[in-house]
């Protein structure tokens, strides 16, 4: 049974797992395409920690107050070892890095209600994901990784009581495996976008009330 939050794998069991793509050189050229964008990020809000949650290890820090945890064996690794929810009390982020981990095995609305709940109130959400209408999707399909449009994304984020921006932003290759760090407005043919959504301090509109996260024995409540 896999940590709350993952998706179960499929039985079979050379199935292909997302983060073997991106530890591959496809996968790389889209990560190294975005270390700008994550450096950006660690600069966002100073004096303050913040939690990148990468779909492979082997990516260098990009800043000062980084707790970084990548996916591997059906949980987050780093400095330490947990599934969802996870073990940090709430509004102790200043900024969330989410890159491309619910590209993979992690549920979409189970991590994004936990960027949610670690956020502080005015704290940003910087969700990094694959564009499933890229020529590039050719090199990941059935590969492991998974992709959905901005407009989904968006939606997602508003359930999570996110606020996102109404534009995303794309980044990394269009069909070669070279890295392309150049932005553009909207997805359009690179390999994955940049969407970025805000915690508000006051909600403007009433959400919908959510179940609470279910916190495994033996794991702190924040």
């Amino acid at each position: 049974m896999p940590p709350h939050g993952f998706r179960r794998q499929p039985e079979q069991p050379e199935a292909p797992l997302a983060g073997h793509w991106f530890a591959g050189p496809a996968g790389r050229a889209v990560l190294d395409s975005e270390d700008e964008i994550v450096r950006l990020a660690a600069t966002e809000r100073p004096g303050q920690p913040w939690l990148r949650l990468a779909p492979t290890d082997g990516l260098a820090p990009a800043g000062e107050r980084e707790l970084s945890l990548h996916v591997a064996g059906g949980a987050f690794q780093g400095p330490v070892r947990c599934g969802l929810p996870l073990p940090l009390p709430s509004e102790s982020m200043g900024t969330v890095v989410l890159q491309h981990v619910a590209d993979g095995p992690v549920v979409p609305a189970v991590v994004l209600e936990e960027a949610a709940r670690v956020l502080v109130p005015g704290g940003r959400l910087w969700l990094l994901a694959l564009n499933p209408l890229a020529p590039y999707h050719l090199r990941w399909i059935r590969q492991g990784p998974s992709a959905s449009e901005p407009i989904r994304w968006r939606r997602r984020l508003r359930a999570a009581g996110l606020v996102p921006e109404a534009v995303s932003q794309g980044v990394g290759p269009r069909w070669d495996i070279l890295p392309n760090a150049t932005l553009q407005q909207g997805a359009g043919m690179r390999a994955a976008f940049l969407l970025r959504a805000e915690k508000r301090v006051s909600p403007l509109t009433p959400l919908r009330a959510r179940p609470a996260l279910r916190f495994d024995t033996g794991v702190p409540a924040a």
